[in-house]
């Protein structure tokens, strides 16, 4: 029962971990996604247990008899190059709870402590709530502080989401409580490693090494050298089509990230610089796409990203005719209905444009920036399909470029704009 050495997870890039299985198999994923909480102002959280492949491994673990490590628990995440996702932290192909803290308020009584739910639960990042129920007509006043916490992986390492909810408010977006706030867990093999080493000791497993310190690679044996005979535990993944929905659904750009890292793995290359480069070589040999005709910088259009409208509809059109077309077709969010485009709905007050509800399938894709002039949506670009009311599929896309903006509503009336738009080419085409 005793393992005399190390216990090694070995990062898979899997997205969700299973955090996201809904208990028929599907993925849970939410309207308004939690990794979007505090520029949006809410969020929506799934149902499912964030840790239950965490919890699934650590049981699979102790089930082959092993009662003791005397080594150390090490998170193996080199399947790729670390890559510095907006500036903010390096993402790795491990994740836990899509690597943020949810914490899900709701207010008492005028006053007093508001309720907060923390999740997950873990020695890694203990998230604090001083937050007060406020009187009625009080402003919303929510802090997150460290928004990027930098001690993950050093004990006693804390966050702290404080402020005031007034009794009466209205959540954004969704209208009804528990309204939404997340801390990011910027140290994701580190936060992983302590998530494991506490569920090996739930299930009856001693773990002679500290649960709360830095991830420590350097006992790593060579990169991918682990015979077959040495694994005690396996999760298996979602299938990629479930990813891709989270990814599109939802705009989860570091998903999205992610995804062209895979991708460059299956082309033998693991860095984000290499990927891309044979991401450009696909678009061209498979597509007929010109590098001329765009300029990425990631995976997920951040940052200075464009392409000219010729490069998105010729991607669009190409990929009727592939095999994955049901697949990538079911991804995308549905006009009305669900993911980025549930809430434009706004064209539904003209009776001839109703019947566009679900009839249109298209991808979000949004960019504002502060500049001498104030803020500005530089980029607003909805593509997709449309099932017209003729019975056509057609091929689209809209954008909306530089536009001067005073706050997330106006970046709303866009998404509207946008989709009555859409709704108009149902209707006409």
């Amino acid at each position: 029962g005793v393992l005399n050495g190390d216990l090694i997870l070995v990062a898979s890039g899997d997205l969700t971990m299973g955090g996201r299985t809904n208990p028929d198999g599907s993925i849970a994923i939410s309207d308004f996604d939690h990794n979007e909480a505090n520029s949006l102002d809410n969020a929506d959280l799934t149902k499912p247990d964030p840790l239950a492949g965490y919890r699934a491994l650590a049981r699979q673990v102790a089930r082959t008899g092993i009662r003791r490590v005397t080594g150390d628990v090490i998170i193996d995440d080199r399947l790729f190059q670390p890559y510095l996702f907006r500036d903010e932290f390096k993402l790795r192909p491990i994740f836990v709870n899509d690597d943020v803290v949810d914490v899900a308020i709701n207010p008492t009584k005028v006053g007093q402590a508001a309720s907060a739910h923390v999740r997950p639960l873990s020695s890694a990042l203990r998230v604090k709530t001083p937050i007060r129920t406020g009187a009625p007509g009080t402003s919303l006043a929510l802090t997150v502080h460290p928004d990027l916490p930098q001690c993950i992986g050093k004990p006693d390492c804390s966050a702290t989401v404080a402020g005031s909810v007034p009794i009466d408010l209205v959540p954004p977006l969704t209208g009804t409580f528990p309204l939404v706030r997340t801390v990011r867990i910027v140290e994701p093999a580190n936060y992983a490693r302590t998530v494991l080493i506490e569920l090996l000791r739930e299930n009856g497993v001693r773990v002679d090494a500290s649960a709360v310190k830095r991830n420590p690679v350097s006992l790593l044996p060579r990169q991918r050298h682990y015979p077959a005979a040495t694994k005690v535990a396996e999760l298996k993944g979602l299938p990629y089509a479930d990813s891709a929905k989270l990814i599109l659904k939802v705009s989860y750009n570091i998903g999205a990230d992610t995804g062209l890292l895979l991708l460059g793995l299956t082309q033998g290359v693991d860095s984000m610089e290499d990927a891309l480069a044979k991401e450009q070589h696909l678009l061209a040999a498979r597509y007929g796409i010109s590098p001329a005709d765009y300029d990425f910088v990631d995976g997920s259009g951040g940052g200075e990203t464009r392409a000219l409208t010729r490069a998105v509809t010729r991607m669009l059109t190409a990929m009727i005719q592939t095999a994955a077309f049901p697949a990538y077709l079911d991804s995308m969010p549905i006009l009305g209905v669900d993911g980025s485009l549930a809430f434009v709905t706004d064209f539904q007050s003209d009776p001839t444009l109703k019947g566009a509800t679900g009839q249109v399938r298209a991808k979000t894709g949004t960019y504002s920036a502060a500049t001498d002039a104030g803020p500005v949506l530089k980029a607003q670009a909805l593509g997709g399909y449309v099932t017209t009311r003729s019975g056509r599929r057609v091929a689209f896309q809209l954008v909306v470029n530089n536009v001067p903006i005073s706050g997330i509503n106006d970046i709303v009336q866009v998404f509207q704009d946008q989709g009555r738009v859409s709704a108009i080419l149902w209707r006409d085409y």
